[in-house]
């Protein structure tokens, strides 16, 4: 079997999304000063995130209907030099006398952009690699992705430190333009749809997701993990300082998520269970252990260990999950099927950021982050009882349907 990084367009989609992360690695500590050195509050830095992401999720439906329309290549080139403008915008404004108001444009302008964006990436792989390469390319992908996670914070520092925070921007902007040339060179193979109104679109979509069991619940259970944690981020900084034994706890657990996170999608690579869908959602049960061990402030070592270990099970999640969903939907609908997951798996996130400091004020930190911890317990591990989680293994299914099966190469 070929090594994907031997098949040149998926080596140039990879040494473009590698970029990529390393920039987007650096942006969010260096947003956090910028943003608090401009405005001086929090609630500024909160108007910024929600200007990101508020477009992000309206748009993510349209967004997928565009990539299969029009070609995920196409769509991708565009959102990167939508996200390039926004980012060297933002950065030439922290170079100078920089405005809230401009900050917050961008960052609404690369949000919708990446409305679009993300439902490229699966088309991308599935195009460019043969079926029984793609579980160790996606893997590929989450290996840089998350290595990239865990060296951004101190290569911001540097940044910041030597230059100022608009430099990390332009570093930012710079991974988009080459992300952008290194797709304008890219052979893509795709299937043709048939012409429909944008409406007719989505709700064909819809439809190819409600028609999998495996598919939604698992969705469902993915959304309640997100909520979950967004629940631990909101209200674990603040247990582990006040009980734990202060902030250099809560940074180990980070740093012990994301080597896990690096060690998930390394084990992906090797590891390929027969029924891929259920082992995975079972692994990301094991996220209600550090929920409910903080819960309960239990000994530091041991939140952060199971910390790690659950953030490994999301690492090994991804690219397995990336590959099933690549292999059993038709070519035609893939965008489509992408975005609906996401939208699920981020819009179930602004939902725990705005319950958890409700439900800690009025209950104590104890009550959410158990309540999350069996949510997550139930929802992941109760995919087990959907006959199509059970049955669904790693063969690729048929795909029939009315659209040609014939490549095409743009």
């Amino acid at each position: 079997m070929t090594h994907p990084l031997r098949v040149r367009p998926f080596r140039l989609i990879f040494l473009g999304r590698t970029a990529s992360a390393i920039g987007d690695a650096v942006v969010p500590a260096a947003l956090a000063l910028a943003v608090l050195r401009t405005a001086g509050s929090t609630g500024a830095l909160a108007l910024v995130l929600a200007c990101a992401v508020v477009p992000r999720l309206l748009l993510l439906p349209l967004g997928g209907v565009l990539a299969d329309r029009l070609d995920a290549r196409r769509v991708a080139i565009l959102a990167d030099l939508v996200r390039c403008l926004a980012q060297l915008c933002v950065g030439v404004e922290l170079l100078g006398d920089a405005s809230l108001g401009a900050i917050a444009v961008a960052a609404a302008a690369g949000g919708a952009a990446g409305a679009f964006a993300l439902p490229t990436a699966s088309p991308l792989v599935a195009g460019t690699v043969e079926a029984t390469q793609r579980q160790q390319a996606n893997a590929l992908i989450g290996v840089t992705t998350n290595a990239s996670r865990l060296a951004g914070p101190a290569l911001a520092g540097a940044l910041i430190w030597a230059a100022g925070p608009g430099w990390a921007f332009i570093l930012d902007a710079a991974t988009f333009a080459l992300s952008a040339l290194l797709l304008a060179v890219v052979r893509v193979r795709r299937v043709p749809m048939p012409k429909r109104s944008v409406l007719a679109d989505l709700a064909h979509g819809w439809r190819e997701v409600r028609s999998r069991d495996w598919f939604w619940t698992s969705l469902l259970g993915h959304g309640v993990w997100n909520g979950a944690a967004a629940v631990l981020t909101t209200l674990g900084p603040a247990v582990a300082v006040r009980r734990l034994g202060g902030e250099g706890v809560w940074v180990l657990m980070l740093q012990a998520g994301a080597v896990g996170m690096l060690a998930g999608a390394l084990l992906a690579a090797r590891v390929r269970p027969r029924r891929p869908v259920l082992v995975a959602n079972l692994g990301l049960a094991s996220y209600a252990a550090p929920l409910a061990l903080l819960a309960v402030a239990a000994p530091a070592p041991l939140v952060i260990a199971a910390y790690g270990v659950a953030l490994t099970a999301l690492g090994y999640l991804n690219p397995v999950w990336e590959t099933v969903v690549q292999g059993q939907f038709p070519p035609h609908v893939l965008a489509r099927v992408t975005s609906y997951d996401w939208l699920v798996s981020l819009g179930a996130m602004p939902l725990g950021y705005a319950l958890a400091p409700v439900a800690a004020r009025a209950w104590g930190d104890s009550v959410p982050l158990l309540t999350a911890g069996a949510l997550v317990l139930v929802a992941c591990a109760g995919t087990a009882a959907v006959p199509g989680v059970r049955r669904l293994t790693s063969s690729p299914a048929p795909r029939g349907d009315e659209v040609s099966r014939r490549p095409v190469s743009v």
